[in-house]
């Protein structure tokens, strides 16, 4: 590991100047919430920073604070104090069990919503130092190479899967991120701040260098909404999903008046099904029809040589996890 500088930012501002200062004085500088991930990519000597800049040290970014239309969530929470935040459980389901499946206890306890959301992928090849598309190099090894745990959705030239859990509940629930940069703030949408491969194969969000994930906005929670979060996991603990489903359903009784459902594990971003939101929009959701969904989930996927079973299993999840939730009380 590098020998690094590190600075306790008291303000967004001073953060965002810190960054800029590096750049200026020709060093590279790394923001830092929880660390968790960083400190990984850190040890691998994939990222090399002169300066960490330690963002846990400015007040009030850890706040979930209900606003006219929807909730504020501050983008330094920690993954456990958002799964078990009365608020977001009681209204903002499918986030709450996004963020208390991730990783571990003792990660949870750190790790923040804006780091879950901005993480690096988990390619054995990226994270172990191999001249990939990621690292800067011109090959996607997994292509031809171990692709099990790669996508089946939106793949090419490299085929990473986001690893995120709550990122697929935040686009889900139309979620808006709050940006802050040295031109000021802006909102951008959840659908769009992530980057596909074939849009940027260095990126997986549209983040610069020197902008910060500040926060998360949501809407209101209609009346009659249910939503969910269901993941499949090759081992029990300290795994990312093998396949996830994000399930919002606003339901009418026993009609689904709108759906949103976004896949996660299976793509370079968190993957919208919106041709299976219109099969279920104006419908009661019977086991025939969540089938349907389910073989509707799959349209499209491409499967590598080691990763098919990931198409039998997202077709699976989607159905399964639609029954469940318009049976939940």
């Amino acid at each position: 590991m590098k020998t690094f500088a590190n600075t306790n930012a008291r303000t967004l501002d001073q953060a965002i100047k810190t960054i800029q200062q590096a750049g200026k004085d020709g060093q590279t500088a790394s923001l830092v919430g929880g660390g968790s991930d960083l400190l990984g990519l850190v040890k691998e000597f994939i990222v090399k920073p002169d300066v960490l800049v330690n963002l846990k040290t400015i007040k009030g970014l850890d706040q979930v604070t209900p606003a006219a239309g929807g909730v504020n969530i501050g983008g330094l929470i920690t993954l456990d104090s958002l799964g078990s935040h009365p608020l977001i459980r009681s209204q903002y389901t499918v986030l709450a069990e996004a963020a208390e499946t991730v990783a571990t206890p003792q990660i949870r306890n750190v790790g923040t919503l804006a780091g879950n959301v901005c993480q690096r992928p988990w390619c054995w090849y990226f994270r172990n130092g191999f001249p990939c598309l990621k690292n800067g190099g011109e090959t996607c090894f997994s292509v031809i190479g171990e692709n099990r745990f790669h996508a089946i959705f939106g793949g090419g030239p490299s085929y990473i899967v986001h690893p995120s859990d709550t990122a697929p509940a935040l686009v889900a629930l139309d979620a808006k991120f709050r940006v802050v940069g040295p031109s000021g703030e802006r909102m951008v949408p959840a659908a769009e701040f992530f980057v596909l491969p074939r849009q940027d194969v260095a990126r997986e969000n549209v983040l610069a260098a020197d902008e910060v994930l500040a926060g998360v906005q949501l809407p209101s929670a209609s009346p009659g909404r249910r939503s969910t979060y269901n993941k499949v996991l090759d081992r029990e603990a300290w795994t990312h999903a093998v396949v996830s489903a994000a399930v919002v359903l606003d339901m009418d009784n026993e009609i689904c008046k709108s759906a949103r459902i976004v896949l996660g594990g299976v793509a370079p971003i968190p993957w919208r099904l919106p041709s299976v939101e219109s099969i279920l929009a104006g419908q009661r959701i019977t086991p025939e029809l969540a089938a349907k969904a389910g073989e509707a989930a799959i349209a499209g996927a491409q499967k590598l040589s080691k990763n098919g079973y990931k198409v039998s299993m997202t077709k699976a999840l989607v159905r399964r996890t639609l029954l469940a939730l318009v049976t939940r009380a």
